[in-house]
């Protein structure tokens, strides 16, 4: 540890996440952060695992290892005996992992760092988000609002577990003790974890990044959404709206979901599907704009670092982090959050202005290059790593 601290480059890292049933973006920007790390030479281990054990342990067991599993902590002491890292980076604990790997890894003196990818320790469904609006009842206090609403997945039960988890840990100390840095994916997400509890000092602020080489311009036209086909995803706001242009507007809708049969059969919209992410970059090399009418708060989303690498500017909604991110009129314009007419003027804008939609394509990629890009992204993990380390090389 002590050459660490003097500044030696490579670094052991075991990064730890907890994979959704459906992939999401979490899992993708931590597959992407430990290829960065590798192609730098650094030796990555990692904690997997996924929420398909739930169907082999059953789910009353799953709960009780949202709060605290017994297996995390034994898997965790094996891994650090034999891979003695650096430091453990986390993704994701929710529900199997659990906040007991933070007090391992505390107990034998390694550095943890945290992706703050959702709200999910200031509220149980992890989106602020209730009943289509954005909800802030349960932030920075005990979240029973949550329970009796039912906001995780619509069962009380199913809340409680989650609350008792994050109230519980809460009261513990361990969101303020046992992690040595958050990182928030932009500032609005930071202050918000600040508003929250979390302290201050142990928040850094890191984006996500893509690799994607720049490619020579190809002719763009239509529009595209590319995501979850949910309700906080804006999805039925934007078909809403692509019904009030005139005939010749064209979106197409790269995704999966349970809205999908809301996407089919209206004028000027083509349901493509899901596409693996060379096809997404295709989709997005020949298209004008991508649309991101979002509902919820989005942290920082993947498809908006794509779209700056592949130079396509955004329409997005201007709510929450987004502001923060697609600057108006440089890289993107923005328009009023759930409001179909407002989206649908803002479409319409940008049908009337191919040539503005260009510049901000091109300053979208000076955007990527100067903020989002591997080699950016790299040189700030590792300076957020070294903080961490050299905060628990002085604490132990």
């Amino acid at each position: 540890m002590g050459a660490l601290a003097q500044g030696a480059i490579q670094l052991r890292i075991l990064i730890a996440h907890n994979a959704y049933q459906h992939r999401g973006g979490e899992d993708s920007v931590a597959e992407s952060e430990i290829d960065l790390l590798r192609a730098h030479g650094h030796v990555v281990e990692t904690y997997w695992r996924r929420n398909d054990e739930i169907e082999n342990i059953g789910r009353a067991r799953a709960a009780m290892q949202t709060l605290w599993s017994t297996q995390t902590t034994r898997d965790i002491e094996a891994l650090i005996a034999r891979f003695k890292p650096h430091v453990i980076h986390v993704h994701n604990t929710m529900p199997l992992i659990s906040p007991s790997l933070y007090w391992v890894a505390n107990r034998l003196k390694i550095p943890v760092v945290q992706t703050l990818h959702n709200f999910r320790l200031l509220c149980p469904q992890a989106l602020l988000l209730r009943e289509g609006k954005v909800c802030e009842d349960c932030v920075g206090k005990l979240p029973w609002r949550g329970v009796v609403r039912a906001c995780y997945r619509g069962s009380v039960l199913q809340s409680g577990v989650m609350a008792m988890m994050l109230s519980g840990h809460r009261v513990l100390g361990t969101w303020q003790n046992k992690v040595s840095r958050y990182i928030a994916l932009n500032e609005f997400a930071r202050r918000k974890y600040i508003e929250g509890g979390l302290p201050a000092e142990r928040i850094s602020v890191k984006p996500n990044f893509v690799d994607v080489p720049e490619m020579p311009a190809a002719s763009r036209s239509g529009f595209l959404f590319v995501g979850r086909l949910s309700q906080e995803k804006g999805v039925q706001v934007l078909m809403d709206a692509m019904r009030r242009l005139p005939a010749g507007a064209r979106l197409r809708v790269v995704g999966s979901g349970p809205l999908e049969a809301e996407v089919l059969g209206v004028p000027g919209v083509e349901f493509v599907g899901p596409l693996d992410s060379e096809s997404v970059y295709r989709e997005m090399r020949r298209s004008s704009a991508l649309v991101l009418p979002s509902i919820c708060y989005e942290n920082f989303p993947r498809t908006i670092v794509e779209a700056f690498a592949c130079g396509l500017p955004v329409l997005a909604s201007d709510l929450g982090p987004i502001p923060g991110i697609v600057e108006a009129h440089r890289t993107g314009v923005l328009f009023e959050a759930a409001s179909a007419p407002a989206l649908a003027s803002c479409l319409q804008w940008a049908m009337d202005h191919p040539e503005e939609l260009a510049d901000m394509g091109r300053a979208c990629r000076a955007e990527y290059q100067e903020k989002l890009s591997p080699q950016v992204n790299h040189a700030k993990l590792m300076e957020i790593y070294k903080e961490a380390i050299t905060v628990s090389l002085s604490t132990s």
